[in-house]
């Protein structure tokens, strides 16, 4: 699966060398501190209506200013309704289905002959709904940069090393209590061009499918202690403090396998009050 449009498209929005070109623009551009301080003023609204009585917003709002590229493309109509049978947009979609997965699927450092570079970790968790129960037999699918940063895609010009032994993808199905589990390396940061010098944190991007296509959600899940958290646009649109935190995986050393890979626990629930944060727009 190709890299999520929304921190990429921002880094390619202009031709390769067109930057050399425009020197106006790119000195336009706002710098860290310009977006910090619109991070700040964004958030510092959010906690004076919260303090009288707003309710928590758990979804950032589709247009974040810090955010540059949400201004140009999130949806400005409401949608147009499908008239026809529901069950034919399934004719437009992939099929899946327990029987495409595999057991090896899930294991992103035994994709190819050799084995990758990178520090190898396991992330596991549950697929919960928003009662705590399990929600089994679901597909879940992942997608990541490799341990320097660039993602194994074609429009991915970041100059940063591919390895030939990491494409980063995988999938699974939940198991009867909702459990997964990948073994994969931990993703590297990257540039984007958002505005100048900015670097995405680390992070693995997570889809589930539920029991069609068009039901299908897209999150991203984060490592504990990142310092480049304070300054990426994107985790910070999302101005809650608390379901921001629920983006970041937590590091559980009983989840560790020995003399091979560091273990990061996170769970995802799709509804209720304690929801995984989840990319409106991307069903």
């Amino acid at each position: 699966m190709a890299p999520a449009a929304d921190d990429r498209s921002a880094r390619l929005e202009r031709p390769a060398g067109s930057d050399a070109s425009v020197p106006a623009a790119r000195s336009a551009r706002p710098t860290q501190a310009d977006i910090d301080r619109e991070v700040a003023a964004i958030h510092a609204a959010y906690g004076e209506a919260r303090a009288q009585g707003a309710p928590a917003a758990h979804h950032p709002p589709r247009d974040f200013p810090p955010y540059r590229s949400s201004m140009l493309r999130h949806p400005q109509r409401p949608l147009v309704p499908v008239h026809c049978d529901p069950e034919t947009v399934e004719w437009h979609s992939p099929v899946f289905g327990a029987t495409d997965v595999t057991e090896h699927d899930s294991d992103l450092t035994a994709q190819h002959r050799g084995e990758p570079l990178g520090e190898r970790i396991t992330v596991s968790g549950r697929l919960l709904d928003g009662r705590g129960r399990p929600v089994r037999g679901q597909l879940i699918e992942l997608w990541q940069a490799n341990a320097a940063g660039r993602y194994a895609h074609l429009r991915d010009r970041h100059p940063a090393p591919l390895d030939p032994h990491f494409t980063g993808v995988g999938r699974v199905l939940t198991d009867d209590d909702g459990g997964y589990r990948f073994t994969t390396v931990k993703p590297g940061a990257y540039p984007w061009r958002n505005h100048t010098n900015v670097w995405r944190p680390a992070h693995i991007h997570f889809s589930v499918f539920g029991n069609a296509f068009s039901q299908r959600l897209v999150t991203q899940m984060y490592f504990p202690g990142d310092p480049l958290f304070a300054h990426d646009p994107i985790l910070q649109s999302v101005t809650d403090e608390k379901a921001r935190e629920r983006l970041v995986a937590a590091y559980d050393h009983t989840r560790s396998r020995p003399e091979w890979s560091l273990g990061y626990h996170w769970d995802i629930v799709l509804d209720g009050p304690s929801a995984t944060f989840a990319e409106e727009g991307r069903a």
